[in-house]
């Protein structure tokens, strides 16, 4: 690839006022183009300077031979392939002004740089061989964490625990292809009788960890992005009091109406390593307003789409029929039935029937916030069983991988349906070979160019 012998930069850091940006620059001629626009105060030239060492001094542009400062700023210089990139990279700490940051940057362009597309340090990382494409996606993962659990799986990809997995089981695959090959070749010295009782035992072995790693992949997508959650209920059960309750403000309206939310609402709220993507939702009821039977509609689509319904009953009257009908028609998720509004409650009779549905519940009051600690555990219970945050376990939180893992899960099942078939050895080498490239897409070992480009273009400017 002729492009990577360019010199890139870009500012790292968001362009905002702060107290300070940082700019980096990588490349062949990094080392070259700082010299031009950056002078310290020791005297000493760029190329003086020792790698991952820090240099304080300004940044001036040459203007008709006089040289006008443009900011104090601290250099950075790291020589390849010691750096991020593997590349030779300087990063400039400048003033968190967006006015000088640009003005730097475009000194720098106009010096021989070319500025960085999105992702593009991650992606010479990638290419320079520093990191596999399963730790370059956690870069971008650890950057969108929007939970504990989240940045702490993400950054166990990025130390390349997914990357040592998926190597192990390509080097077990190739070596039983390996063996069949060369005993083809070569009869004579090499053996397969009796091989098939061997690589049965290992083909079973590695389709069963694979199909852990798939299985993984429900928890890895609630850690990565959130358990959908969808506040369902009848008029005026409090649904967007509880919306208001979880997240701690009246982000919704609420009154005494019935049918007062006729749209959807949605929010997300963190508590620990839950993240909820809430939905709240119109009351569902026959109604002739058009407006309000279009987010009834909307409501049901919603719950359909969701992986926790958080179903809110009025305490006070109780699990209508009503109730008990639209619960039939969800009965296939997960759902927690709130009784609201225990401020209110005249007295401690309630037609519970939430035991009968075989249902988990919980008493709150929307208004006061008693039980919402006690709703947010058993969230946490429903979903997460404590053994997901074991550090030795592998969780797969991306799409492309688990699709992958099913690719070579199919065609490690093919080798074994062969065996018990009596199909001959050399056929079964073509099924095992589909696995080994389906699990090297994974980690980078065999990928399309247009592949890494759509995986870094999600990145931000300057990653």
């Amino acid at each position: 690839m002729e492009y990577i012998k360019e010199t890139i930069a870009a500012i790292c850091t968001g362009l905002t006022g702060s107290g300070i940006n940082i700019i980096r620059i990588s490349g062949e001629e990094a080392f070259a183009i700082a010299g031009k626009v950056f002078k310290s105060v020791s005297g000493k030239k760029v190329d003086e300077f020792g790698s991952f060492s820090v240099h304080y001094g300004y940044i001036v542009d040459n203007i008709d031979n006089v040289d006008k400062t443009i900011d104090e700023v601290l250099l950075l210089k790291m020589q390849a392939p010691h750096s991020y990139t593997r590349e030779d990279v300087i990063e400039i700490d400048c003033h968190g002004g967006i006015l000088v940051t640009k003005r730097i940057l475009e000194l720098i362009l106009k010096n021989g740089a070319r500025l960085a597309e999105p992702g593009e340090f991650t992606k010479r990382a990638y290419l320079n061989g520093r990191i596999d494409l399963s730790q370059a996606e956690a870069v971008i993962d650890i950057i969108n964490a929007k939970s504990n659990l989240a940045l702490k799986n993400s950054v166990k990809q990025l130390k390349g625990q997914v990357k040592e997995k998926i190597a192990d089981l390509r080097e077990r695959l190739i070596s039983k292809t390996a063996y069949i090959e060369a005993a083809l070749d070569d009869p004579e010295h090499i053996s397969l009788d009796g091989f098939t009782d061997t690589l049965e035992g290992e083909i079973n072995s590695i389709l069963s960890e694979i199909n852990k790693l798939i299985a993984s992949s429900d928890d890895g997508r609630l850690i990565n992005e959130g358990i959908n959650t969808c506040i369902l209920g009848l008029p005026n059960a409090g649904k967007s009091s509880l919306l208001n309750a979880l997240l701690n403000e009246d982000r919704a309206i609420v009154t005494d109406i019935a049918g007062t939310t006729r749209d959807i609402l949605k929010e997300t709220v963190t508590f620990g390593d839950v993240v909820l993507n809430i939905i709240d939702t119109a009351g569902i009821r026959d109604t002739e307003d058009v407006i309000e039977k279009i987010g009834v509609d909307k409501a049901k689509k919603e719950a359909e789409n969701a992986d926790l319904i958080l179903y809110v009953v009025d305490l006070n009257e109780g699990l209508t029929e009503k109730d008990l009908e639209i619960l039939k028609e969800i009965k296939d998720k997960k759902i927690i039935i709130v009784y609201n509004k225990i401020d209110l409650l005249d007295n401690n009779i309630v037609d519970d029937r939430s035991e009968s549905l075989a249902l988990k519940a919980v008493r709150i009051s929307s208004l006061n916030g008693e039980g919402i600690d006690e709703l947010k555990d058993l969230i946490k219970t429903l979903f997460y069983s404590g053994s997901i945050t074991n550090e030795e376990d592998v969780i797969i939180t991306n799409e492309r991988h688990r699709e992958l893992l099913v690719s070579a899960g199919q065609s490690v099942r093919n080798v074994s349906e062969s065996i018990n078939a009596g199909v001959s050895e050399d056929f079964l080498t073509i099924d095992m070979m589909d696995a080994y490239e389906a699990l090297g897409k994974i980690i980078g070992e065999s990928v399309e160019d247009d592949l890494a480009d759509r995986i870094f273009k999600d990145f931000c400017m300057g990653k």
